[in-house]
């Protein structure tokens, strides 16, 4: 028997979905459990695929433990929890060329890609969607760039590190975005609260009105 789940790496708990998978084969949760935390310890702060095969008549079970989803491996690589939401006036962060090819390195051997230049592509294509900036550019443009082969040096020497100096201007400048993002969530959530408390007095009136 197989049991598909997606853990939170080395931090997994006790929930009724596993207690409906496994109590029925008298599986011992608990130890399911302890050993699933422990071979996902590497993942922690991420969801991690995990399936478990399991053998009612011995209850004994074997953890397999899958690499965590691309979205997950990049949120953990550029230290963020969430993407931005709103990927075409937000972004989540700016990373390097060498981070996504170090993501895809990592993910590859899970990855139906052929190469490592393919499984880089892929992992621009989640930054798209996470509104993740690469090298101060939109990840749409890093697409096209890979195409054109303005990577290929960095991709063929599977090249993971950034140069410090590198990062510190990558940050510097989304620093700069971050803070006009913030000005504008700030201006955006004053205007709503102006709206709800015009709302709020129109209604107000509205009931005085009808005491009179």
């Amino acid at each position: 028997m197989q049991i598909k789940i997606l853990a939170d790496g080395g931090a997994m708990k006790p929930g009724p979905a596993l207690s409906q998978k496994l109590g029925p084969a008298g599986i011992p949760i608990n130890k399911v459990i302890q050993e699933v935390n422990e071979a996902t310890k590497n993942f922690k702060g991420m969801k991690v695929p995990v399936e478990l095969d399991v053998n009612p008549k011995t209850k004994e079970f074997e953890v397999l433990v899958f690499s965590p989803p691309v979205s997950e491996l990049i949120k953990k690589e550029l230290g963020i929890t969430k993407g931005s939401g709103d990927q075409a006036n937000f972004k989540s962060a700016n990373a390097s060329i060498e981070q996504i090819i170090k993501v895809a390195q990592t993910k590859l051997p899970n990855m139906l890609c052929n190469d490592l230049k393919t499984a880089v592509k892929t992992v621009v294509g989640s930054c798209v969607s996470l509104g993740c900036l690469i090298e101060n550019k939109p990840a749409k443009e890093i697409e096209a760039e890979i195409d054109e082969g303005l990577y290929d040096e960095h991709i063929n020497k599977e090249i993971t590190e950034t140069p410090e100096e590198k990062k510190k201007e990558l940050d510097s400048n989304f620093s700069k975005i971050k803070a006009e993002q913030d000005k504008k969530l700030k201006a955006a959530k004053a205007a709503k609260e102006a709206e709800e408390a015009k709302a709020e007095k129109k209604v107000s009136n509205a009931a005085a009105a009808a005491k009179k």
